[in-house]
């Protein structure tokens, strides 16, 4: 990876969302804090967040399931929103499966009110002023779905270190979204959810 200088760090605290603007030539990391935690990403062109980074697009310019080194992440209108710069983690992340939401927990037995990474992202877009009108499929960072040779689908715990980060670079002004996903039913966090940071870099 090419040497950035650091701009700052937000960090997302469990179960809770963050989101900060991007220059087109920034460098942003999402750093797994204490290991094992799944953060689901969006990101949302700058000018017009109706245009998001999409992953049944993104799957369609790679052919693969996740981008590797070097190639694009794009939006619904085909344009490269981001590029993967590098991974320090195991490499296991997800874009096959939905944010989690208010009738997923439903349907998992839970009463009452539960986080989810779509009310999340609603409030930390809120709190830039914008919004949009549904949730986006994020790209789910150290998320271990792997796939099976019957096409079943495992959720396995992530096996991600403290410390590891996925880098990604802008390729356009954008609004990028982190969630700490706070799903605790299901073992994809381990036993708790915990926190992640937003690592944002100097423009090149």
């Amino acid at each position: 990876m090419d040497s950035v200088t650091a701009v700052g760090r937000t960090v997302v605290p469990a179960r809770e969302a963050r989101a900060v603007r991007l220059a087109a030539g920034q460098r942003v990391s999402v750093v797994d804090l204490e290991g094992g935690q799944v953060g689901d990403v969006f990101a949302f062109a700058a000018e017009d967040v109706t245009e998001h980074l999409s992953a049944a697009h993104t799957r369609a310019t790679t052919s693969r399931l996740f981008p590797a080194q070097g190639e694009p992440f794009v939006t619904d209108r085909r344009r490269p929103i981001l590029t993967l710069v590098s991974d320090t983690s195991p490499g296991w992340h997800d874009m096959l499966i939905a944010a989690c939401d208010p009738a997923r927990y439903a349907g998992l037995g839970v009463t009452g009110t539960h986080p989810s990474c779509a009310d999340n992202l609603r409030r930390a877009l809120a709190a830039m002023g914008l919004s949009v009108a549904f949730t986006p499929q994020p790209v789910n960072v150290f998320m271990r779905i792997p796939v099976g040779e019957d096409a079943q689908l495992s959720w396995l715990p992530a096996v991600s270190r403290p410390g590891d980060a996925i880098t990604f670079e802008a390729a356009m002004d954008c609004v990028f979204v982190v969630s700490s996903c706070p799903q605790d039913l299901v073992g994809i966090n381990g036993s708790e959810p915990t926190s992640l940071a937003i690592d944002v870099s100097a423009q090149n």
